[in-house]
């Protein structure tokens, strides 16, 4: 269920994106796809 939030989410920002020319609002989406894509990257393992 979280991936496919996550994957509605990125889809989402991405369209809103390629819809608007508002300087602020396109600052807005792309940091909120890189908040999203973030949740992709490899955790990093605890050192032990």
């Amino acid at each position: 269920m979280d991936q496919f939030i996550h994957r509605a989410n990125l889809q989402h920002f991405r369209r809103l994106l390629e819809q608007t020319n508002d300087e602020t609002r396109r600052r807005q989406l792309e940091r909120f796809i890189a908040e999203e894509e973030a949740k992709d990257a490899p955790k990093p393992k605890p050192e032990e």
